[in-house]
This record gives structure tokens, C-alpha cells and sequence, in this order.
């Protein structure tokens, strides 16, 4: 310790004294302890805001900002409005006792008129309609991870994450449906070409978007969201209660195939896909909760 207390003394000293010794000084300087002064800060890590966190995320900053009485007074309004929402919500005409059970959130929803009630099934001719949309990860259309990630994405969009900042209302179904391509075809050429189709076999989540925009929709700021616009289209749909998984989904794809067969006005659209709604929020119980399983027709050629 002394040492090192000379050698720093003598170093200081050297900037008042010119004709110090080079020698002397490179060695006692090479005695002085050596400070770093670098400091290395771990890599900071985003954490992706849940979908029920940027909900509540959202009530916090419309309550911040309620500074007067009039304020608190909407915001208490509003706030009670959303929930009536969830706890009185609105039931669909209903063909059976599972369908009699499930209810839906009173939020805006697809636009359709019933065509055809059939036994096991339902034709609706449904209006043109925005959703936006984002390929989700995996090849299943219903994991937990996979389908949370992806509707977090969404409700980030539609929450604020936009090009104006634009805080949109809830709507509902979640659809989630699959896309399926066996290439794209060139014109008749020698060889004949078939280039893979992006995201072919992936399955993509939509959330249907607030009517009064239309087409002036605010730009994602995420660049896995997509904005695109439904054309009208006739429709078979059946409902189901509970959780929906791949397993139960093909099933019953299967199950409504076969019986859109004997159909006398309608079949199924070459090259279709199937289209799942879901309706209700997570912690809906099982058997209130209302999905939709939907493949698009077409006229039979008489």
C-alpha cells in the first residue's frame, strides 16, 4: 500500500516537475494499480405485453388521464359499459340445447343473413369485412404458445400499436384459419414451373376490425400484421362448445364435408379451407363458450 501510494505521489509530481526522470517514471507508474473504468450492462431484454396486460395497461392510462370530475365520471361510465359487455352478453338463435347454452360477448361482430338452416348445419351469406391478420408460429393451428403469441401481436395493433397511435375497440370472433396451397402455376412453358408459395401450410390468426373504418384502417407498425379486406362469400357453419383443438377441429371439418354432400343448393368450394371462430374471452366456462367451424361454398351447377 505505501508503495502504491509513493507511485501515485511521484506520477502526480511529474506533471509539475519536467525534468523527472523517464526511466523512474515509467517504472513507478507501472506500480499504480490499474482502474477500469469500462462497464459492461447486460443486454436489456423486451418482454412482449400480454394480450389481458394491454388491456389493463390501457384502463390505467385513460384513468391517468381523468384529472377532473367530468373525467372520472366518463371513464367510470366507460369502464362500466365494457364489462356489461362480458357479464350480459348476447346469445345467437339457437338450433339445440349446446347452442341454448353459449353466449357471446354483446361486441360488434361479422355481418351475415341465414340463407338455410339444415340439421347440422347453418348457410350464411356473410358481407365483405377487414380483419388483421398475422401467421402464426408452428404448423398447429391451436397450441397454447403459439395461439397466445399470436393474438398478442394482434392486440398490440389494435390497441395502439399503429401508425396513428389509434386505440381501436374489441371485436369478435378470433378467427384462425389455414393456408393451404399446392404451388403457385406459370403460364404453359417448357419445363413447367411450380414456385413454393410463402408461409404455405401455416396457419394464420385474424381479428375481424372495427366496421366504422373501413378501409382507412391506421398501418400496423408490426410488419407481421397484415391488413386485408374480406370479399363477401357463402358460408356452412357449425357451432361447437368448449376448447377448440386441432383434433376436434378436423373432426368435425370431416363430419361437415360429408353432410354438405346431400346439400341441394350448394357445395364446397374447390380448394377451400376451413375457418374457426372463437368468440369468447379465456375465461369463459366450456360450455357457454361458442366456436364456429366454416367452409365457403359455391353454387351447384345445374
Amino acid at each position: 500500500m505505501a508503495a502504491q501510494s509513493l507511485a501515485r505521489t511521484l506520477i502526480l509530481s511529474s506533471t509539475l516537475t519536467p525534468n523527472i526522470n523517464p526511466t523512474s517514471f515509467n517504472c513507478l507508474k507501472s506500480m499504480a494499480p490499474t482502474v477500469n473504468t469500462t462497464t459492461t450492462f447486460a443486454p436489456l431484454q423486451r418482454r412482449t405485453m400480454s394480450a389481458f396486460e394491454a388491456r389493463i395497461s390501457l384502463v390505467f392510462a385513460l384513468a391517468s388521464q381523468a384529472s377532473s370530475v367530468s373525467q372520472r365520471r366518463k371513464f367510470l361510465m366507460d369502464l362500466a359499459s365494457e364489462t356489461a359487455k362480458y357479464v350480459f352478453p348476447k346469445r345467437f338463435e339457437s338450433q339445440n340445447l349446446e347452442e341454448a347454452l353459449m353466449a357471446v360477448p354483446d361486441l360488434e361482430t361479422v355481418r351475415f343473413k341465414v340463407l338455410n338452416r339444415a340439421d347440422k348445419y347453418e348457410i350464411r351469406e356473410v358481407e365483405p369485412y377487414f380483419i388483421a391478420e398475422t401467421t402464426m408460429p408452428g404448423k398447429t393451428g391451436f397450441d397454447f404458445n403459439g395461439s397466445s403469441q399470436s393474438f398478442n401481436v394482434l392486440a398490440e395493433y389494435l390497441f395502439g400499436k399503429n401508425t396513428s397511435k389509434e386505440k381501436m375497440e374489441m371485436t369478435t370472433p378470433v378467427i384462425t384459419s389455414r393456408t393451404r396451397s399446392d404451388g403457385e402455376r406459370m403460364e404453359m412453358t417448357t419445363p413447367v414451373i411450380t414456385k413454393k408459395v410463402e408461409n404455405q401450410d401455416k396457419w394464420q390468426m385474424s381479428f375481424v376490425m372495427p366496421s366504422k373504418y373501413g378501409s382507412t384502417l391506421p398501418l400496423p407498425k408490426d410488419p407481421s400484421v397484415r391488413i386485408k379486406e374480406v370479399p363477401r362469400k357463402v358460408v356452412a357453419v357449425v357451432a361447437f362448445s368448449g376448447f377448440v383443438t386441432d383434433e376436434e377441429v378436423k373432426r368435425r371439418e370431416l363430419r361437415l364435408r360429408d353432410a354438405l354432400k346431400n346439400d341441394s343448393g350448394f357445395r364446397v368450394k374447390e380448394g377451400t379451407s376451413v375457418e374457426v371462430s372463437q368468440y369468447n374471452p379465456p375465461f369463459t366456462l366450456p360450455f357457454t363458450r361458442r366456436n364456429e367451424i366454416a367452409l365457403e361454398l359455391e353454387k351447384k351447377k345445374e
